[in-house]
């Protein structure tokens, strides 16, 4: 009885919410598109390159608001603008990088998940090949350093690998792609091996949360890395756990419902919505420490974006309890779109970094604006159900 009420109890509050926070699709489309047309609008002057890491997000995001252009307003030219410059770098992933790294760094491959999905949806050789070529390369000769290594300068070295939390977004949906585009077993089975190493070696399961690496292990020898925040917990970077999350998310439109391994991510993804739920700030963001919100208390849009993109797509696909879940998504929306100038330009994005930051309106990068897009097409998908 008393579990069924409670049932209830969070029903009649999800409707609140809907009622009286659920902003309409217009208008989510509406703030989309500001966002997306100052980005590409100011994109000439990112500094970064067409295949850097940092605008992987960006264009996953750019792509799932160019699909719902298309079937809301039929714009197909946000979809146009990704493959144009697929098109302009000949949809080769970041070079290969000298030293530590080499060819198996994850965030060279973070762009080639959306020349994989143009693959998918137009085909097209050329979209195709130059990845499985590089990733092939790869799994001739798998990279086998540690993920674990408390030396600063040979930690550098663990890089071949996804030794970073930040790298479960970057590299995995690839080898997920590559699988379902050519039936190789290959590229599941490394994938499923490397992303659970990295579980094991970064996840604190009684916190349900990923350190960033492990230098920031609590009890990692002194390093010159922050083992513990100001209030004395452990150090969980927001974006960090952001970038988990959110590929989780990505990794699961990937992945058939009978892949092999999908309820390890599942659950995994089940887990961590629910104790990221829980660290949401009075004022709706997740900051730049989980922990220590105190310590950084400004906003910090890029953690909250791939977080409430996560939250919304797990209501949306039904992982999670829609009744318990959408207060938290739409208080998060609603900060997201309070950081939007009216120009469009997303603010309060943390800086490129590894570990909590302070962080000022001014501040905007791509990869945030990726991850707006990305909740901002979930947050339709809620507005719009019945």
């Amino acid at each position: 009885m008393l579990k069924a009420l409670t049932s209830l109890a969070c029903a009649a509050a999800a409707s609140v919410a809907l009622a009286q926070g659920m902003p309409t699709q217009e208008a989510i489309r509406g703030v989309m598109r500001r966002v997306a047309d100052w980005q590409i609008l100011h994109q000439p002057a990112v500094r970064h390159g067409a295949t850097n890491w940092t605008n992987g997000a960006l264009y996953v995001g750019m792509l799932d608001w160019g699909e719902l252009a298309e079937q809301a307003e039929k714009d197909t030219s946000y979809t146009r603008w990704i493959a144009g410059i697929g098109d302009g770098c000949g949809w080769r992933p970041a070079p290969v990088r000298r030293g530590a790294g080499k060819n198996a760094h994850a965030d060279d491959f973070t762009v080639c998940q959306s020349w994989l999905r143009l693959y998918q949806r137009f085909g097209g050789e050329g979209r195709l090949k130059p990845t499985r070529e590089r990733v092939d390369g790869i799994l001739k000769q798998p990279p086998k350093t540690a993920l674990v290594e408390f030396d600063a300068k040979k930690w550098f070295g663990t890089l071949q690998r996804w030794s970073w939390c930040d790298a479960l977004y970057m590299a995995p949906q690839v080898y997920a792609q590559l699988w379902l585009i050519t039936k190789d077993a290959k590229y599941l089975d490394y994938m499923n091996q490397e992303f659970k190493a990295t579980t094991d070696a970064l996840y604190d399961k009684e916190e349900r949360l990923f350190f960033r690496d492990c230098r920031y292990f609590p009890d990692a020898p002194e390093n010159g890395y922050a083992h513990r925040e100001a209030n004395g917990a452990k150090v969980f970077w927001g974006r960090g756990n952001g970038w988990v999350v959110a590929g989780l998310a990505n990794l699961l439109r990937i992945l058939p419902k009978d892949a092999p391994n999908r309820a390890y991510y599942e659950n995994l993804f089940k887990e961590m919505c629910g104790r990221l739920a829980g660290l949401q700030g009075k004022d709706g963001y997740w900051h730049a420490s989980l922990l220590d919100p105190a310590s950084y208390p400004s906003p910090e849009t890029s953690g909250t974006g791939f977080i409430v993109y996560a939250l919304a797509w797990g209501v949306n696909e039904g992982y999670l309890d829609r009744a318990a879940t959408l207060p938290v998504i739409l208080k998060g929306w609603d900060a997201l779109v309070k950081a939007v100038g009216e120009d469009g330009k997303l603010g309060y994005v943390q800086p490129i970094g590894q570990d909590p930051k302070k962080v000022t309106r001014a501040m905007t990068e791509v990869y945030g604006v990726g991850a707006f897009l990305q909740a901002g097409t979930q947050m339709h998908r809620l507005a719009g159900a019945k």
